[in-house]
């Protein structure tokens, strides 16, 4: 072999070296090409707007909170046991006893989300037992609620107003009781709250917790205007004994109804 021939055997591997390190050099520059164009199309997520994200997942969408929400003042202005209850007070000891006893409504309702978030309120109707002791005991305040009605009336005196102001925990005590034993509740929530909420769903006892919440912020608003209302009522009524003793016997005989329609309830 030559000198000649053997120098252009060398330029030609020196060349083919080059070409292979600048198709390297261009595939490099086009991988990268398409990283970056990778990552301005889809940006990074900062891991602070995924753990807000997570933290809300319990909320509801906004078309499912407006429906609930005007499902909710609609149910709230319906004469139940618990409005009944707070009218009476407030027409007996005045607006601030009525309010302790819609406080007393609040936490019942609170037990009621908790019962259903977490499955013990289908455990309580699916049990004959405890289903006819709930209804029972509900059904038995309601009828004592009716005699007390009777009993000691609606009394606007200065003195009942005046030993109502110490009675707080007293009138906390029978709101709640009055939502707590009720077994119409017991199944309106375990109805009503999870229509609003998917089965599927991953945040199902979040959303039940959120909803049952967001009833009570309704709904204490709306008994609270009632409650003013029938206060406002009772300054009439205070100058017409006889009128106010009617009302003693309609509110016993309204009670008594919800007494029976409540021990005549059924589970299913």
């Amino acid at each position: 072999m030559s000198v000649r021939a053997f120098r252009g055997g060398e330029a030609a591997v020196q060349n083919l070296r080059h070409f292979s390190q600048n198709l390297k050099r261009y595939k490099r520059n086009q991988r990268r090409m398409h990283e970056s164009a990778g990552k301005s199309a889809c940006p990074a997520v900062s891991p602070r707007i995924t753990d807000r994200e997570n933290a809300m997942e319990f909320v509801p969408s906004l078309p499912t909170l407006l429906a609930f929400a005007a499902a909710s003042l609609l149910l709230a202005a319906t004469p139940g046991p618990d409005m009944t209850l707070s009218i009476s007070r407030a027409l007996a000891q005045g607006k601030k006893a009525a309010l302790f006893v819609v406080v007393g409504t609040g936490l019942g309702i609170v037990v009621h989300t908790l019962l259903v978030a977490f499955g013990i309120s289908a455990l309580i109707t699916a049990s004959p037992t405890a289903f006819l002791v709930l209804k029972t005991g509900g059904a038995a305040y309601l009828l004592w609620l009716a005699i007390q009605a009777i009993r000691y009336g609606s009394s606007l005196s200065v003195t009942k107003v005046a030993e109502a102001k110490g009675s707080a925990l007293s009138n906390i005590a029978t709101g709640f009781s009055v939502n707590i034993l009720n077994p119409k509740v017991v199944i309106f929530f375990m109805t009503f709250l999870p229509q609003f909420v998917s089965a599927d769903d991953p945040a199902v006892t979040g959303k039940l917790l959120f909803l049952g919440f967001f009833f009570i912020a309704i709904g204490m608003p709306v008994n609270a205007l009632v409650v003013l209302a029938a206060d406002w009522l009772a300054a009439w009524l205070q100058r017409n004994r006889r009128a106010m003793r009617a009302i003693d016997y309609s509110f016993a005989g309204v009670f008594s109804v919800f007494a029976v329609k409540i021990f005549l309830t059924q589970s299913r």
